[in-house]
């Protein structure tokens, strides 16, 4: 065989593996650009933008980050029409999902005399069946609705402990509907008297937990005014009101616009109440205060459907005429007028001048009760004397009258009138003439002075005379002396910032040079038992995390016994340890971590939170009529703390930090003793 046929055979096949190789290459790379191009439009066409897609022979490869399982799985069923799904390759990414959030557990409670009612959200392990014997025990027969669901979610811290409070609260109040999640408890109650609403608002209080947000808003029916009064003057001193009643919103404003329009200055207390003795109350004050203007002096006085009116004693006999005319025709005809047009009076004051006879009785504002003039016989001055120390105390009161036989008859009755409206003032005169009755004084009541135009009014009878010149002073008042919660706040600061409480090292015992501070802590807590405060304690982030809040605790609840020691009321007060949480400065440094130890007083109360005597109370205009409020609805705060007695072992005193505890907000930065120094541990890396 010929050289050449060797070598051409062999060559044949090697061109021809080369072709195949070559053709096979083109048609994988076809194969690869038009499946990635194919799927590539397919996805597009379905608004798959976020999928990448490459071709490794006949697999086609899909990456990405799909936004959800249904769109990586929406993608992958596109790229298999086009495509044999067997060669699509799955490399999509999901993010990965946020935990559910667990549902927000509440409960709805509204309690009226049909039964009670419960809607909202409890947690599964919340016993159930004892929450409805609770509830049948409190509704006491009557029915029970209960529309709660249930949700299998981890009970919220403080759950259990709100939730008690809310059947404690439920059994309070009768007319009530109470909001409670765990960190808050809203309620709204009608009250029968004003004094039931502030006993139920302390009761509330003191008895809420200091984990849980508090609001309170108790409603008390309108007060019932007998006789119902108003009395409106002109003197010297201008226009005013020494009593003044109204039935409802609309009926006061009218009142008030005719006293402002005879010469009023400033706004008017008008009480609404109940007991007015017809609807046109209002429109017969108006007529009594236009005729006052008219006089340009004098007083009106409603008591009930009785009218007095007394002119200035310089008025002119036609004019009074004429204005007591016109005053009686227009009066309704339920209302009684008697007009007196007096001689000039002179009050002498002294009980034996001159002039008229007079009885007088004197208060001073150290409370010592002087009775002066003229009394008819002896039982008038036993009886006057007698009931003067009733009133103003047995060794307050010094008698120094003489009999008159001849005195009006009706003098007993205004002896003891008088001295019965003194004793609603803070200190004071009372007059008594043939012809008047004169009051003056100063009292720390805002009302004193309806009290006392209601007291004459009542005792002398509608027609008499009677003057009232009452000044409110707000030092007199007992609740100006005291603190608001603000104030006792600053009033802390003030304190601390002076000298720091200081405890021996790593330990919560207070030391002896901190005593001087914690006496004045006490001082102020005395005009500040009714504020809400918590005691937190902390520490910097040196030692044991757990050692660090076992420390806080036990220094913040040695505070606490410290006052209670000291005979300071601490029903208000909460000890809790928050250990190396909540910095205020950086751990890293010594400064900071100087600064991160302290103890601090936190205000518990609501923002909108009152106190007792006015919580929850009707708004200024006077809505809130019980019969209106059967059914009281509306959601209204008050973190605190446990309490945790533990002992701290030899292991906490090494590593636990042994500091000063005072500090921020109401303490500025504790300073450290010489032992902390020695005995502080080195710093370790901040958590």
């Amino acid at each position: 065989m010929r050289l050449s046929h060797i070598i051409l055979v062999p060559a044949s096949f090697a061109i021809a593996a080369l072709v195949s190789l070559l053709a096979a290459t083109l048609s994988v790379t076809a194969i690869e650009t038009s499946s990635q191009d194919a799927v590539e439009g397919q996805l597009i066409l379905h608004g798959y933008e976020w999928a990448s897609v490459q071709s490794d022979g006949l697999q086609v490869v899909l990456s990405g980050t799909a936004p959800s399982e249904a769109a990586r799985f929406r993608a992958l069923s596109a790229a298999g029409s086009v495509v044999d799904a067997a060669r699509v390759i799955d490399n999509i990414s999901i993010p990965v999902t946020e935990a559910i959030e667990p549902p927000r557990f509440s409960i709805e409670i509204l309690r009226n005399d049909a039964g009670i009612s419960m809607i909202g959200l409890i947690p599964a392990q919340t016993d159930r069946e004892a929450l409805n014997e609770d509830v049948q025990q409190i509704a006491r027969g009557s029915h029970v609705t209960d529309l709660l669901e249930v949700a299998d979610y981890p009970v919220p811290a403080n759950w259990a402990e709100a939730l008690e409070f809310a059947m404690f609260a439920l059994e309070k109040l009768p007319r009530s509907k109470i909001s409670m999640d765990a960190g808050k408890v809203a309620i709204t109650a009608l009250a029968d008297s004003e004094k039931q609403k502030a006993t139920w608002a302390r009761e509330l209080k003191r008895e809420a937990p200091r984990s849980a947000l508090l609001a309170i808003d108790i409603a008390a029916p309108r007060p019932v005014i007998t006789p119902f009064t108003l009395r409106f003057l002109i003197d010297e001193e201008g226009a005013r009101f020494d009593a003044c009643s109204a039935h409802d919103t609309v009926g006061r404003a009218k009142i008030v616009s005719a006293a402002t329009d005879a010469g009023l200055e400033g706004s008017a207390n008008c009480t609404i109440g109940l007991g007015v003795p017809s609807p046109d109350w209002p429109e017969a004050v108006e007529l009594g205060i236009r005729a006052i203007k008219a006089l340009e002096g004098g007083s009106i006085t409603f008591s009930d459907a009785d009218v007095t009116l007394v002119a200035p004693d310089t008025t002119p006999q036609a004019t009074f005429d004429r204005i007591v005319g016109e005053l009686e025709n227009d009066l309704p005809d339920l209302y009684s007028l008697h007009s007196v047009l007096p001689e000039p009076v002179k009050i002498d004051g002294s009980g034996d001048g001159q002039g008229p006879p007079e009885f007088v009785a004197t208060k001073s504002p150290e409370g010592t009760v002087q009775l002066r003039g003229r009394l008819t016989d002896e039982t008038l001055r036993s009886a006057a004397e007698n009931y003067a120390r009733a009133r103003f105390g047995s060794t307050n009161v010094y008698p120094a009258t003489r009999l008159d036989p001849d005195l009006p008859a009706d003098w007993p009755t205004r002896v003891l009138a008088a001295l019965e409206a003194l004793s609603l003032l803070s200190s004071g005169a009372a007059v008594v003439q043939p012809e008047v009755v004169d009051l003056r004084g100063m009292t720390g009541d805002p009302d004193a002075s309806a009290m006392v135009s209601r007291v004459l009014s009542g005792k002398l009878g509608a027609s008499e005379n009677f003057r009232v010149n009452v000044v409110y002073k707000e030092e007199l008042d007992p609740r100006h002396d005291l603190p608001s919660p603000q104030q006792c706040a600053a009033n802390i600061n003030a304190v601390m910032n002076e000298a720091k409480i200081t405890f021996a090292p790593g330990s919560a015992n207070i030391e002896t040079s901190a005593a001087g501070t914690i006496d004045k802590i006490a001082e102020i807590m005395k005009d500040c038992a009714d504020v809400r405060m918590e005691i937190a304690g902390y520490t910097d982030s040196q030692g044991r995390e757990e050692m660090n809040q076992a420390l806080s605790q036990n220094r913040a609840q040695a505070v606490l016994n410290a006052l209670l020691t000291r005979r300071i009321l601490t029903t208000n007060l909460t000890a809790k340890g928050y250990g190396e949480d909540d910095p205020i400065a950086d751990n890293g440094t010594e400064d900071g971590r100087e600064a991160n130890r302290r103890i601090e007083f936190k205000l518990l109360e609501a923002d909108d939170t009152q106190d007792p005597e006015t919580e929850g109370a009707a708004d200024e205009t006077g809505e809130g009529d019980p019969a209106t409020q059967a059914d009281p609805t509306g959601d209204s705060d008050d973190p605190a703390a446990t309490d945790t007695d533990a002992s701290e072992t030899p292991q906490e005193d090494d590593t636990a930090e042994g500091d000063a505890a005072s500090g921020p907000p109401f303490a500025g930065p504790a300073s450290l003793t010489p032992e902390d120094e020695d005995t502080r541990p080195k710093p370790r890396p901040e958590r």
